[in-house]
Order: structure tokens, then C-alpha cells, then sequence
């Protein structure tokens, strides 16, 4: 099953899995220093909450598809360029062992299609320059990714 990934950069972490627990009758599916995030069934979403500075609102981090396989990357990937979309891919990145594709919408707002391949033991503060750094940094262009953390 794929499911639509909201990713949102909050103010206060423990206010916002409060409140998304209650709104959506779930505790979070996996939580980390600064992360949470939720697998909810109903409607079927990966909500993702990553800690912001605490005088901004709550924003947009990201947008994502989670598939089930690598293969289903492979196929957006390829489906995606052939469609004459820019795409940034990410393997094997050590904050999420995810596989990812990333493109941006017109206005700019970064979508990824993901598959998580194994469970992080720690997080690293989610941003471009920490979390999505990994054995296939070259593979992506530079700070195309601002959160990655599925």
C-alpha cells in the first residue's frame, strides 16, 4: 500500500504529537530527538513532525510517497525523467536507510517517492546538511533535500 507523506517542521514537538495523537487516534509509529512520525490507517498518510526553531509557526518541510518496494522507486524514478522532470536520487542515506527520489513542484515544494529499507537506531537533526548525507551523497545534487527522515 503507498501512502501520501506530509512532512511538518513545528514549533513545539511535544505540543504537535499531542495534538496529531488526539486528531487522528494514533500515537506515533516512531520517535526520535527533534522526530516523530505517524503511520496512520485512516486516511492512509505518514504524517512526519520534525522539530523547528521554537519562534516560527508550524511549516511544509516536504512532501512524499511512501511505496513498498525499491523496485516502485526505481519505476517513479524512471517515470518521472522520462516525464521530463528534474529528479535527485538518494540511496542507502544514513539518517532513514531510505531509498529516495526527489523532485519540486512548481512552486518549489520538494516531493520525494521513498522506501524505507531498515529502521534508524538514531536520528541526526533533519536537514540538508545532516540528515540526508550518506554513502550516495554524490549521487544527488547539493541541498535539493530538506528533510528526509521518513
Amino acid at each position: 500500500m503507498s501512502r501520501v507523506q506530509l512532512a511538518l517542521r513545528v514549533p513545539d514537538l511535544n505540543a504537535s504529537i499531542a495534538f496529531y495523537s488526539k486528531l487522528f487516534g494514533t500515537d506515533p509509529a516512531k520517535l526520535r530527538d527533534g522526530y516523530a512520525n505517524f503511520a496512520i490507517a485512516e486516511p492512509p498518510l505518514k504524517l512526519v513532525l520534525i522539530q523547528g526553531a521554537p519562534s516560527e509557526e508550524t511549516r511544509m518541510d516536504h512532501l512524499g510517497v511512501e511505496v513498498e518496494t525499491t523496485e516502485a522507486v526505481h519505476a517513479a524514478t524512471t517515470r518521472l525523467a522520462e516525464a521530463g522532470l528534474a529528479t535527485d536520487v538518494e540511496n542507502d542515506t544514513t539518517c532513514c536507510y531510505a531509498l529516495q527520489v526527489w523532485v519540486h513542484g512548481p512552486g518549489q515544494e520538494p516531493w520525494e517517492v521513498y522506501v524505507v529499507k531498515a529502521d534508524a537506531a538514531s536520528m541526526t537533526k533533519p536537514n540538508a546538511d545532516a540528515c540526508c548525507s550518506g554513502p550516495a551523497e554524490s549521487e544527488r545534487a547539493p541541498a535539493q533535500a530538506t528533510g528526509c527522515c521518513p
